[in-house]
């Protein structure tokens, strides 16, 4: 009997219609670890304030990546599931379940209902509530009601893990002798949302080294993960920056801003810039719309010159040999 893997990404809308995409928004958004606010002010948000507005903006924004296949994310994470399958052999059974949209956690789990064992894998490397924690909040909402529970292995994150260290590393290493300086930038949280995984204070710059006092802060973890990435690829610390994207609202989120990095970068003179997203292993709207897209238009709007994303780990060989040495 093959050994279950359940791999868990967020999510993607059905179609990039305004429709589509506001139901997917309306099932992530309610979520109370991604607006951690009382119930009812949550809902005035989603519904009042966040819906009428921004399904139309995500839509286009979809839309502007879309593909044959549909989501660039769904299709990236679906050939992932197979090549990882083939990669590993009878051995084990893989199973995509995302945890918003479809195929869902539930669906996923079905499909590795005669597992003996279960090995849960949110492909977060760095641990957040509103992530990796609703992640697997859910996969264990599902399995309650289960009559024989398998025997359980979750990953809860793997920033650390020297084979995905490696093969990140190998996907930014072309990129660094024609460009003058790396930009490291992470999906960002609500300031709150630090304080509540057990830090004092948010930190403004660095944050310290990851510690048992700071071993659950997304921001800490982040600031390794670019750390650990910055002495494999021989980086000084003039050449390279960390930074958080995808803020969404007025509520202080962590800093520095992407957008705001851009700017800081080009008043100082540099003009060729590249990006790498390490909190996300698979490219996806933030990706490909909102780094390749929008904020490549920003550099050329602030004078900039070479502007290149890369690209995630995607289906690469590496990350492929990484996935097996994590579980």
């Amino acid at each position: 009997m093959p050994h279950g893997l359940l791999l868990i990404n967020l999510g993607t809308p059905d179609r990039a219609n305004i429709a589509a995409v506001k139901k997917y928004l309306r099932e992530f958004l309610t979520d109370k670890r991604v607006i951690d606010l009382p119930a009812p002010v949550r809902y005035l948000l989603v519904y009042a304030f966040i819906l009428p507005f921004r399904a139309a903006k995500s839509s286009r924004a979809y839309q502007q990546i879309w593909t044959n296949e549909g989501s660039p994310l769904l299709r990236n994470s679906l050939c992932l599931v197979d090549q990882l399958q083939n990669y590993l052999g009878q051995e084990y059974k893989v199973a995509l379940g995302m945890r918003y949209g479809s195929p869902s956690i539930e669906q996923a789990l079905n499909q590795l209902k005669d597992s003996s064992s279960l090995t849960v894998l949110p492909l977060y490397p760095q641990y957040s509530s509103a992530a990796t924690g609703s992640s697997i909040e859910e996969v264990m909402d599902v399995l309650k009601s289960k009559e024989v529970l398998p025997s359980l292995k979750i990953i809860r994150d793997f920033y650390q893990n020297p084979a995905y260290l490696e093969a990140q590393a190998a996907l930014v290493k072309p990129f660094i002798g024609d460009h003058e300086h790396l930009i490291f930038s992470y999906h960002g949280l609500p300031e709150r949302q630090i304080i509540k995984s057990g830090c004092v204070t948010v930190c403004q710059e660095l944050c310290p080294p990851v510690s048992l006092a700071n071993q659950a802060c997304y921001k800490a973890q982040c600031h390794e993960t670019s750390s650990l990435l910055a002495s494999k690829l021989n980086l000084s610390r003039e050449q390279y920056s960390t930074a958080f994207q995808s803020r969404l609202g007025k509520t202080p989120w962590i800093k520095p801003y992407t957008d705001d990095l851009l700017s800081d970068l080009a008043a100082k003179g540099i003009k060729n810039i590249a990006i790498a997203c390490p909190s996300f292993v698979t490219d996806c709207l933030e990706t490909i719309e909102e780094i390749g897209i929008r904020a490549r238009q920003q550099w050329q709007t602030l004078g900039g010159k070479k502007f290149t994303l890369i690209s995630c780990l995607n289906t690469d060989t590496l990350w492929l040999k990484a996935i097996k040495e994590i579980i």
